[in-house]
């Protein structure tokens, strides 16, 4: 349930809709003939008791990456049969081509979508909160309604955003009942993943990440001897790097640098993130600290609210190669570190940090704006909305002031944090800068 239900719904827009899933065999066959491509459309169309169609057709072919006879006919789709949709769909495709050099995507005639977790703006609309759903669309939740939303915020940073859990939830409003989902989520995972692995060692060490790894999430983490074990940096680190071109994971990198372009350092620890803070919750055995707390920041140590945040960030893209980012201070005597950096369209680069407490605690923050030209910062929290302009003084030991810096804090609440491009609009609108 995911992808699949997605494209099923996509596909009532069309006169013609022909779907094929490459994990029955039957329909694999009918590609693994290698027929010219105008026959075997013909052939598609017989085999679903379907004639040409006069209206726009969209061939849908699921888990693609069992045939790479499939693969390399879309090309041929694009070129001899350009008036026919065609979507293709599976998992692990990266892994696998890595595995088969052969075999490539047709360069400049398809488009990739990368298929994240639901936002909190779509789990609202699955458990029918349209009003509030507009709201957080709009931008203006009023404050009496505040509490109601972050109380079903932390609900859907419970549940998580994987399709069906969230469908599951919905029908149910049990948390305890989405055990055997997730479950199921993580060893079907396992599996698919281990499809495409080209050794033991390489089995095993992703069955040891995927087993161990969750307790790790929004940590900077070694790869050598991870989670306890007695991989080595360079075995684990191809693991990783295998689960994150699945999108299980994803290694999130620091950056150093205080203005575009952000470039990851990649000779320091990367940052643990995984595809969805549901499942991390449930595999990382931490469900129970959420279902009574009030702010997410106060919950495992701060991180299932960064992680979360973290989630929504990537949630607003579905471009396949988009990553997140995050700020260290390259000092070795300095452990400043901000949570993310976001790179908005309209606005440029935007330090965010996720955390409570007074702008006077926001030390990372501060070090970080010193240094850059940012003229706004965001702060998540779990309270309502609001904008501070901010003087900060850096002074010597006599105490004069050498260096100062004007900017305007946007402080939001965490449910806004899949609206931040709309958000950061409305607030350089509503409220003044700082000059």
């Amino acid at each position: 349930m995911g992808k699949t239900s997605l494209v099923d719904v996509f596909a009532k827009e069309f006169d013609c809709y022909l779907k094929f899933n490459l994990d029955v065999i039957e329909d694999l066959k009918l590609f693994e003939k290698e027929l010219p491509i105008k026959e075997l459309y013909s052939l598609l169309l017989a085999i679903r008791g379907r004639a040409k169609s006069q209206g726009q057709t969209l061939v849908f072919i699921d888990e693609i990456q069992n045939s790479p006879v499939a693969i390399k006919m879309l090309r041929y789709f694009r070129e001899e049969l350009p008036d026919v949709y065609v979507v293709a769909a599976g998992s692990l495709l990266e892994s696998m081509l890595d595995q088969n050099k052969q075999i490539s995507f047709p360069v400049g005639r398809v488009e990739y979508m990368a298929l994240r977790p639901c936002t909190f703006y779509e789990f609202l609309g699955a458990i029918n909160e349209k009003g509030l759903q507009n709201l957080l669309d709009e931008g203006s939740v009023p404050e009496p309604l505040h509490e109601r939303m972050l109380s079903l915020f932390n609900k859907y940073s419970l549940v998580g955003g994987m399709p069906q859990a969230v469908a599951e939830y919905a029908e149910s409003e049990d948390v305890i009942a989405l055990s055997s989902t997730y479950q199921s989520l993580v060893a079907g995972y396992m599996d698919d993943v281990e499809k495409y692995t080209k050794s033991d060692t390489l089995r095993n060490v992703i069955r040891h990440i995927i087993t161990s790894g969750w307790s790790y999430a929004d940590e900077q983490i070694s790869f050598d001897h991870f989670a306890s074990s007695n991989y080595k940096s360079r075995e684990m680190g191809e693991a990783m790097r295998t689960l994150q071109k699945t999108m299980l994971l994803e290694l999130v990198y620091p950056t150093t640098q205080t203005s575009l372009p952000i470039i990851p350092d990649m000779k320091k620890r990367p940052r643990l993130m995984w595809i969805d803070t549901g499942l991390v919750n449930y595999a990382a055995g931490v469900q129970s600290e959420l279902y009574a707390v009030e702010d997410l920041n106060d919950a495992w140590r701060g991180k299932v609210a960064e992680h979360i945040v973290g989630q929504e960030l990537l949630g607003q893209s579905n471009e396949f190669l988009d990553r997140r980012a995050f700020w260290v201070r390259d000092s070795k005597n300095s452990a400043a570190e901000l949570d993310y950096l976001y790179n908005s369209r309209q606005f440029g680069l935007v330090p965010i940090e996720v955390k409570t407490g007074s702008n006077a605690h926001l030390k990372s923050l501060q070090e970080f704006m010193f240094d850059s030209p940012c003229k706004y910062a965001i702060r998540f929290w779990n309270k309502p909305m609001r904008t501070d302009a901010v003087h900060i003084e850096k002074k010597d030991r006599e105490g004069n002031v050498v260096k100062s810096k004007n900017y305007t804090l946007y402080s939001l609440p965490y449910y806004y944090a899949g609206q931040i491009e709309k958000m950061l609009a409305k607030m350089d609108k509503d409220f003044p800068t700082a000059p």
